[in-house]
C-alpha cells in the first residue's frame, strides 16, 4: 500500500494501517469491563488526562455514551502501545507534545495538569476545521517525505503546524471508527442485525433502521 494511501485511511491509526482482526480484539478487550481508574501503558498520566479530555469534547454525552463511557481512550492507549511501530509511536508522541504546546502557549499555562476543556476545545477545534485541497496535498507531501526521512535516516523534522493538523485529525478518525466499533454503540445506538436475514434492496432508510447506520 502507498503511503498517501494509508495516511487517508481512516487514521488507523496516526499514519498506519493493520489487519481488521488485531483492532478487533483490543476494541473486544476493551469492552469487557468499565475502567474506573485508568492508567495508561502508552501514554503518561498527564497525557492521558489531555485524551480523555479531547475525546470528550469531540464525542460528549448526549443522549448516547461520550467516548469515554464506552473506553475510547483504552483502545487508543492500548493500539498504540501494542500494535504501533516504533516509528509510528514516536510520530504520535510529537503530535501530542506540539499539540499540547500549542494549548499551554494560548492558556499561558505551565503543565499540562493545568490544562481543562476550555483550554483544550478552541485549539482542537482549529486543527479539525477544514483545509484547502491544495493545504491538505502539501501536508500530505511533508508526512511522506518525514516518514521516508525516518525509515532512511533515523530521524526527521516536521513543522508544528502539521504536526498538530496530523495529530487532531488522527485522533478525530481513530475515535469515531472506535466509538461506533465498540459493544454498546454498535448493538444499543445503531442499527444491529448479528443474523441477517432478508435482504431488501430498495427500501426508505428512516423506516428499515429509524435512519441509523449499520453496526455491521
Amino acid at each position: 500500500m502507498e503511503r498517501r494511501v494509508a495516511l487517508k485511511n481512516m487514521g488507523l491509526a496516526f499514519g498506519y494501517t493493520v489487519a481488521a482482526p488485531t483492532l478487533l480484539g483490543i476494541v473486544q478487550s476493551c469492552n469487557s469491563k468499565k475502567v474506573l481508574d485508568w492508567t495508561p501503558d502508552f501514554f503518561t498520566k498527564e497525557e492521558g488526562t489531555v485524551l480523555h479530555t479531547l475525546l470528550d469534547i469531540l464525542l460528549p454525552k448526549t443522549d448516547t455514551p461520550s467516548a469515554t463511557e464506552v473506553n475510547v481512550h483504552v483502545f487508543i492507549d492500548k493500539f498504540a502501545n501494542e500494535v504501533l511501530p516504533k516509528e509510528h509511536q514516536d510520530f504520535l508522541k510529537m503530535g501530542m507534545g506540539k499539540f499540547v504546546g500549542k494549548v499551554l502557549a494560548s492558556a499561558e499555562k505551565e503543565t499540562m495538569s493545568e490544562l481543562d476543556e476550555e483550554d483544550l476545545e478552541p485549539i482542537f477545534a482549529t486543527y479539525l476545521k477544514k483545509r484547502t485541497d491544495e493545504v491538505e496535498e502539501t501536508h500530505e507531501k511533508a508526512l511522506e517525505a518525514y516518514f521516508k526521512a525516518v525509515e532512511e535516516t533515523g530521524g526527521a523534522q516536521l513543522d508544528d503546524e502539521i504536526s498538530c493538523y496530523s495529530f487532531a485529525n488522527s485522533l478525530r478518525d481513530i475515535s469515531i471508527w472506535s466509538y461506533k466499533t465498540s459493544e454498546y454503540v454498535g448493538e444499543e445506538v445503531l442499527a444491529y442485525l448479528p443474523v441477517p436475514g432478508e435482504y431488501i434492496a430498495c427500501e426508505d432508510e428512516q423506516k428499515l433502521t429509524q435512519g441509523r447506520a449499520w453496526s455491521l
